[in-house]
């Protein structure tokens, strides 16, 4: 299974801190963000990862170089000017292949487990869905959520409501609409998909920390720094 990680956001809530650095190299606990990523990645067996980037990313693929050090292989898909989720993960469907594929948003930290993405995608396959999204109970700065679940599948007018964790796995299908260099959202594809019942979902109620902001990226790094660090899963 491939994996991808997306890195092209401009991170405005963080600036001043990604006016000269991207926030995918932004440290947590002595390690790039996407670091913490990568070696989850290798850990859990998923060894080829495609990395978008746009703002500043030739400083990305300088820090990463061919992925090596993190115990993966990396490719780049570059974007002039960032495309948004489903826009940039379309533009890297040449990246990804014909398989179901894992996607992590690279602006997250979390303790799920990646190495359950390939038998998702097998009961994606099973069950004919185009996507498995991983939902999250919801954060003080998001408290409205954003999908209800009933029995697996996700669904956009069901309560309660929770986040979407950043993390999900895909068919290539759900993205044929979208042109490549076309900007576009994930969000209107997985409501679409949620609406049709081809959107599988479970809640992960580990550790999760959306980090969009100085003050949260603060408070990770004091939480792991704080603690051992944990085995990557």
């Amino acid at each position: 299974m491939r994996a991808m990680i997306l890195a092209a956001g401009r991170g405005e809530r963080m600036r001043p801190l990604t006016d000269h650095c991207p926030k995918p190299l932004l440290e947590v606990a002595g390690e790039p963000l996407i670091g913490w990523h990568l070696r989850r990645l290798a850990a859990a067996g998923i060894r080829e990862v495609v990395v978008n980037h746009a703002h500043l990313g030739a400083m990305i693929e300088a820090r990463l170089g061919d992925g090596a050090a993190w115990g993966v292989s990396i490719r780049y898909s570059p974007e002039p000017a960032a495309l948004e989720t489903a826009g940039g993960i379309a533009q890297a469907l040449p990246l990804l292949g014909d398989a179901p594929f894992l996607v992590v948003n690279g602006d997250v930290w979390c303790d799920f487990d990646l190495a359950r993405a390939p038998a998702l995608a097998e009961r994606m396959q099973a069950d004919d869905l185009l996507a498995w999204c991983v939902l999250v109970p919801n954060p003080p700065h998001h408290p409205e959520g954003d999908f209800g679940l009933v029995r697996a599948r996700l669904r956009a007018d069901t309560a309660p409501r929770h986040t979407f964790s950043g993390i999900g796995v895909y068919r290539p299908a759900l993205f044929d609409g979208i042109a490549r260099g076309t900007r576009a959202p994930l969000g209107p594809l997985l409501r679409a998909g949620a609406a049709s019942g081809r959107i599988g979902g479970e809640v992960h109620t580990g550790r999760w920390t959306d980090v969009g902001t100085p003050e949260r990226l603060a408070a990770l790094d004091a939480q792991l720094r704080a603690q051992p660090r944990p085995a990557p899963r």
